[in-house]
C-alpha cells in the first residue's frame, strides 16, 4: 500500500504520510527546526483552534465563506478544542518565521478534517483549503499573538488557584504559630524577638500582591490585534469581519477580549508580554526567598537554628545514614531560578522585533509558558509537599531567644543605650546571660526585668514595660 501523498506549495513538493491531517507547510516546519523536541502545548493548540473558529463565524457573518464550509471548519475546531488529533501537531514550539509553521500547521490539520467531513481526501484540500478558507482574513502576524493570549488566560487560572490556596495556608500557619516566640534575625546576626506567626503572615502578603500583580497582567492581555493581518492594515479581511471578531471570539471561548485602539501598534509591540512575565517573575524572587528562610529555619538538626520541622520526604545522601534534605524547597528555589532566565528570554524577545512585526513571538511564548506551568507546578508541591507538614520546636525557639542579647534592645528606654551597648557586648565576650549583668549591676530589679523582657510584649508595637518609665 502507498504510505505516502505528493503534496506542492510554492516551494515543491514533499512526500507527507497519507493518513497525516498535517500537510507540506507543516512538514517543511518540521523539518526546519529540529530545536527542542517539544511541540506546542495543548492549551496554545486549543487557544488557536478557537481563533480558527471565530474567524469562521466572522468570515460567515461577513459573507466571505460559505456556510457548509464554515460549518466543517467549526466542527474540525471543535474537535481540536475537544483534544483531538494532538498528535497531528508536529513543528517545534522554537521556529523561525513568527509562528508561520504554528498557524499552517492549524490551517492544514482544520482543512484536512473538514473537507474529510465534507467526503474529501486528506491533501487534495478541494473541500476546504487551509489559506483560502481556514486562514482567509487572517494572518499569522494576528493570530498567533491572539492565540498566545488566550493561553495564558487558560494557563494561568489554575495558577492564580495555586497561588491563593498557598496565601491561605500560609495564613492558617500563621495563626498556629503565633504563640510561638522565636529570635528574629537582621544581617543574619540576633535583633529581636519575634512571634514565628509574624514571619508566616509576612509571607502571605507578597503573595497576595504577587496575586493581584498577575491579574493586572493578565487583564492587560485580553487586548488582542485581529483584524489586524499581517501589519495591523487589515489587508484582505473584510470591514465586517474586522468589526465582529473580537467580539466573537470572545463569545466562543467566555474571556472579554476587546480589540486593539491600534492594530499597527498590537501587531508589532509586546510589551503586555514582558509585563505578565515580570509579575511571574516578582512572584518567584518571593516565593525563593521564602525557600531559603524554610531551609535556614529548619537548618540541622542538631548544629544549626532548628526552629521548624520540615516534612521527611526521602533520604538525603547515599553516604551518609539518616540525613534528611530540604529537597522541596530546594526545587522551588531552582524553579525560580528558570523563572528568573526565562523574563530574561522574554525582554529580549520583545525588545528584538523590528518594525511592524516581532517575529520572535515563539521563544517569547516557550518560556512564558513554561514559566506558568512549572511556577504553578512548584508551588503545589510546596504546599502539599513542605507547608502543610511544616511544625515548630518552641523549646528551641525559646532556648535562642534566652541566649541572645537581641533582648537588650528592650532595655534601652530603661537603662540607656550605652549601658545596653555595654552589657550586650560584656555578654557577647563572657557568655553571662543579659539578665544576670543587669541585676548584677542593680539597673533594674528581677520583676522589672520580667515585665520589660516579656516575649510577647517585645513582638508588639510600643515600649515594653513602658509603665516603669513613670516610676523611675
Amino acid at each position: 500500500m502507498e504510505k505516502f501523498r505528493i503534496e506542492n506549495d510554492s516551494i515543491g513538493t514533499l512526500e507527507v504520510p497519507k493518513n497525516a491531517y498535517y500537510g507540506i507547510q507543516s512538514l517543511r516546519g518540521k523539518n526546519n527546526f529540529h530545536i527542542t523536541g517539544y511541540r506546542a502545548s495543548n492549551d496554545f493548540i486549543k487557544a488557536l483552534a478557537y481563533v480558527k473558529k471565530a474567524s469562521a463565524i466572522a468570515n460567515l457573518q461577513a459573507g466571505m465563506l460559505d456556510k457548509k464550509v464554515v460549518d466543517a471548519i467549526i466542527k474540525a475546531a471543535e474537535e481540536v478544542i475537544d483534544g483531538k488529533f494532538m498528535e497531528e501537531f508536529i513543528t517545534d514550539v522554537i521556529q523561525g518565521g513568527a509562528g508561520t509553521s504554528m498557524n499552517m500547521n492549524m490551517n492544514e490539520v482544520i482543512a484536512n478534517r473538514a473537507g474529510e467531513l465534507l467526503g474529501g481526501e486528506l491533501g487534495k484540500y478541494d473541500k476546504v483549503h487551509p489559506n483560502d478558507h481556514v486562514n482567509y482574513g487572517q494572518s499569522t502576524n494576528d493570530v498567533i499573538p491572539t492565540a498566545g493570549k488566550l493561553a495564558l488566560q487558560i494557563m494561568s487560572k489554575s495558577l492564580l488557584e495555586s497561588l491563593n490556596r498557598l496565601n491561605k495556608v500560609l495564613l492558617d500557619k500563621s495563626i498556629e504559630f503565633d504563640n510561638v516566640i522565636k529570635m528574629g534575625r537582621t544581617h543574619l546576626q540576633d535583633a529581636v524577638p519575634i512571634r514565628l506567626g509574624q514571619e508566616f503572615k509576612a509571607y502571605a502578603q507578597p503573595i497576595k500582591r504577587d496575586i493581584g500583580r498577575i491579574k493586572m497582567a493578565l487583564e492587560d492581555l485580553k487586548t488582542v490585534n485581529m483584524g489586524a493581518t499581517a501589519v495591523g492594515t487589515g489587508i484582505n479581511a473584510d470591514t465586517k469581519y474586522v468589526e465582529d471578531v473580537v467580539r466573537i471570539l470572545s463569545k466562543v471561548t467566555d474571556v472579554e477580549f476587546v480589540q486593539a485602539e491600534d492594530l499597527v501598534d498590537g501587531t508589532r509591540n509586546l510589551d503586555s508580554f514582558v509585563w505578565l512575565s515580570s509579575a511571574l517573575k516578582v512572584a518567584a524572587v518571593n516565593l525563593s526567598k521564602m525557600s531559603n528562610d524554610f531551609r535556614m529555619m529548619a537548618s540541622g538538626p542538631k548544629t544549626g537554628f532548628a526552629e521548624i520541622n520540615l516534612p521527611q520526604q526521602q533520604p538525603g545522601s547515599s553516604i551518609m545514614p539518616g540525613k534528611v534534605n530540604p529537597v522541596i524547597p530546594e526545587v522551588m528555589n531552582q524553579i525560580c531560578f528558570q523563572i528568573f532566565g526565562n523574563d530574561q528570554t522574554v525582554t529580549k524577545a520583545a525588545e528584538a522585533g523590528q518594525l511592524e512585526l516581532n517575529v520572535f513571538e515563539p521563544v517569547l511564548f516557550f518560556n512564558l509558558f513554561q514559566s506558568i506551568e512549572i511556577l504553578k507546578n512548584g508551588v503545589n508541591t510546596l504546599i502539599d509537599n513542605c507547608l502543610l507538614g511544616i511544625t515548630a520546636n518552641p523549646k528551641r525557639c525559646q532556648e535562642l531567644v534566652d541566649c541572645s542579647v537581641g533582648v537588650i534592645t528592650a532595655l534601652n528606654p530603661h537603662i540607656g543605650y550605652k549601658n545596653a551597648a555595654d552589657i550586650a557586648k560584656t555578654s557577647i565576650k563572657t557568655g553571662v546571660s543579659v539578665v544576670d549583668l543587669v541585676l548584677e549591676r542593680k539597673l533594674l530589679t528581677r520583676e522589672e526585668l520580667s515585665i520589660i523582657l516579656n516575649p510577647f510584649e517585645m513582638t508588639k508595637p510600643g515600649i515594653p514595660g513602658k509603665r516603669l518609665l513613670k516610676n523611675r
